[in-house]
């Protein structure tokens, strides 16, 4: 087919910097085609000046041609005229891209009025129409909406209306799900390929997500610092690569659809920075086929296959990474040791080698050990926040039942990982947890000692035993210290020793080089950084961390390696986690127990494997339907079990279930007597296996990650 969009060895520099280094790519109507790679790989600068959206001081080289027609050095009145006519784009953060003082509907009746010659009446009928097309609930209403009343799904959905008001020839995608929950995730998707149904566009999708290029994308292109270094169809970049940066990206992944708790292989390194690429191929420097061949010159891409190619000089010794295989040199790419990260270092001598870090991990793994004490204990915690409205005289109005009676318990050596959508109250849990101390109603208990009853020396002592790492390491830690410093700050706040010989240590363990410890928190990069935070929970010893979104913010492959480190820690110490997160394939990798948390209690909660693999809520059941699994002939064959409108207001709950607004079992399944409990009884956590608990009146076991129905 002709190309649409044909993209012919594109520059762009920025002063000295050049960020994009010959990108060529084209689409055809109809097409998908998947951008992937890590952070820096210039995927959005590509993007950019496909547009022409780039800043005044960029340099800009090679062909953009669309539709034949070349849009690099075309004047700015004759780009503005193609915008949001024949190529329209996505953008990432949809709040940042709508005007916040304009309603929903006059700026999509904008974008129609400025390429159409329509009446203001007429573009108003068609943003409704365009918002009821990306199914916005009450259309008419919510046109008359400012962005901030939307919700962050809904907001990315008015984004894909406005794209394509004009029946565009391409859309542009960046990273168009990136910040949101997966139940929206899976939606927006959906609207995206009724959106191409109806117009007809090709799409170019840059995502960081590989699960979502497997199910969505008919073709990839993978970038690494700048360029091009594989590009094939799906199937032949998931199950033929033939670029060792593309099987390294592979075997980062951790899958919902796999239980077994083998360690991910990460790409040792980082990304080079495009202003200091190393001599020959830029990936050289952590490729594990590596020779002086590589250093020579930077490779082309080869033809490796139909239609595929990759830029390695030894693409024909690549064999793809097979799932199960435990260490790098069975791969026949990784070889064992150099990518095997923290199971392969030494262990620090020290305190943590002492004998109460010893003994925490004999008592886990020894046969007839004592029974596992509990860590942790939350008995029906409640968290309520008034609702005021007024700016002089202020009045409650209502109040926001942001936790609701939650229960669960965590056991030594033990990780529970808490999961549930954006405004489920996972963080108000965790932070009750944190404060030790007298929660509104229920009970807490940390280390056997209830928060109600703790003095000032109690709390110190306890928070020695129980440290966090938070979600985002660059704003945990203070940028004027050193890494010497913030590692050694809590030792020295308990009036503990605080020597070089311990931090080096504590750095040793969590995989860092101690002789960076005179660096500050920007030298490193966010993989790094975690390490540090890591390093700094562990110098007083806990028995407990507590962890919210660690891994969320990092690229793919070095999210695996602090997942390694965070697995490898608790083997060796006895640590027990409290893991909060929103990616439930990281969960199902290091958790043991997890608790699905919906608009302030426990929808279900169980070991691991049982929850994953037959979920008997069908909340659970529609996460885990929603999350993208990178393997295309799966992807194919699943069905999602999309959710209707987003999560209610915790302001105001529904009566009964609170999941029955939401519930596509209620919705379809039930009959209108049965429908009744669940309007009038809220259902409480029952038993459905023997480590498996649901908050369902009808909860009903299915494998929805495998498809195979009902289980039995």
């Amino acid at each position: 087919m002709t190309p649409v969009l044909q993209v012919t060895d594109l520059t762009v520099s920025f002063g000295d910097v050049r960020a994009v280094r010959g990108v060529s790519l084209e689409v055809s109507r109809g097409e998908v085609l998947g951008v992937v790679g890590e952070s820096g790989s210039g995927k959005s600068v590509t993007a950019a000046a496909v547009m022409g959206l780039l800043p005044p001081g960029a340099r800009v080289g090679g062909s953009v041609r669309l539709h034949g027609k070349e849009l690099l050095g075309a004047p700015e009145r004759e780009l503005t005229a193609l915008r949001g006519k024949t190529v329209s784009m996505v953008f990432q953060d949809p709040l940042s891209a709508l005007t916040p003082v304009y309603r929903v509907g006059d700026q999509i009746a904008e974008a129609v009025r400025v390429h159409r010659r329509v009446g203001k009446e007429a573009a108003a009928v068609r943003a409704v129409e365009l918002l009821d097309l990306v199914g916005i609930p009450r259309p008419g209403e919510r046109a008359a909406a400012f962005p901030h009343e939307f919700s962050g799904g809904m907001r990315q959905r008015v984004m894909i209306a406005m794209a394509i008001a004009n029946d565009p020839d391409v859309i542009i995608c960046d990273e168009p799900t990136t910040a949101l929950d997966v139940t929206i995730q899976a939606q927006v998707l959906e609207v995206l390929k009724k959106a191409q149904r109806e117009t007809g566009a090709a799409i170019v999708l840059i995502t960081h997500d590989l699960g979502v290029v497997a199910g969505f994308a008919d073709r990839v292109l993978v970038m690494y610092a700048g360029r091009p270094v594989e590009v094939g169809s799906v199937d032949d970049i998931f199950y033929r690569p033939r670029m060792p940066y593309t099987v390294g990206l592979l075997a980062s992944l951790p899958r919902i659809d796999r239980g077994e708790r083998q360690p991910l292989v990460p790409i040792e390194g980082n990304p080079p920075a495009p202003g200091a690429l190393p001599p020959g191929c830029p990936f050289a420097p952590r490729c594990p086929l590596h020779v002086e061949a590589c250093d020579e010159g930077e490779p082309p891409l080869f033809e490796v296959g139909p239609g595929q190619r990759a830029a390695c000089i030894r693409w024909e010794e690549v064999r793809p990474w097979a799932p199960g295989q435990r260490t790098g040199d069975e791969t026949g790419l990784w070889p064992a040791g150099r990518h095997a990260g923290e199971e392969a270092r030494p262990w620090a001598a020290g305190r943590h080698a002492g004998e109460a870090g010893r003994a925490r991990a004999r008592g886990r793994h020894e046969a007839g050990a004592r029974p596992l004490r509990t860590v942790l204990e939350v008995e029906n915690l409640v968290k309520e926040y008034p609702l005021m409205r007024g700016a002089v005289f202020k009045h409650r109005v209502g109040t926001v039942h942001a936790v609701a009676g939650v229960s669960f318990d965590l056991r030594e050596g033990e990780t529970l990982g808490l999961v549930g959508e954006s405004g489920s109250g996972k963080t108000t849990t965790l932070m009750q947890i944190l404060e030790l101390a007298a929660p509104q109603e229920g009970r807490v208990t940390v280390l056997g000692r209830d928060t109600a009853r703790l003095g000032r020396a109690d709390s110190t002592a306890i928070r020695r035993d129980m440290q966090v790492v938070f979600q985002d390491p660059l704003a945990s830690l203070d940028p004027r210290m050193t890494v010497h410093d913030i590692v050694a700050e809590p030792l020295r706040a308990h009036g503990l020793p605080a020597s070089g010989r311990r931090v080096a240590e504590l750095l040793t363990l969590v995989g860092l080089d101690p002789s960076h410890a005179a660096r500050y928190p920007q030298d490193f990069s966010g993989g790094q950084r975690q390490r540090v935070a890591i390093a700094r929970a562990l110098a007083l010893e806990p028995r407990l961390l507590v962890l919210d979104e660690p891994v969320s913010a990092l690229d793919v492959s070095i999210r695996a390696g602090v997942i390694n480190l965070l697995a490898s820690l608790k083997a060796r110490l006895g640590l027990s986690y409290l893991f909060v997160a929103h990616d439930l394939a990281v969960v199902r990798h290091i958790a043991d127990r997890v608790a699905v948390m919906h608009l302030g209690k426990i929808a279900e909660i169980g070991q691991v494997d049982a929850v994953y693999d037959a979920p008997a809520h069908p909340y659970t059941q529609s996460l885990l339907s929603a999350i993208p699994v990178p393997d295309p002939a799966r992807e194919r064959t699943r069905t999602r079990i999309l959710l209707e409108g987003d999560l209610p207001s915790p302001a105001d709950p529904p009566s009964g279930c609170r999941f029955r607004t939401r519930c596509p079992k209620f919705r379809s399944e039930l009959t209108d007597e049965e429908r009744e409990a669940c309007v009038t009884v809220e259902p409480e956590v029952l038993p459905v296996g023997a480590d498996q608990g649901a908050a369902c009146h009808y909860a009903e076991r299915r494998d929805v990650v495998r498809p195979g129905g009902i289980v039995r």
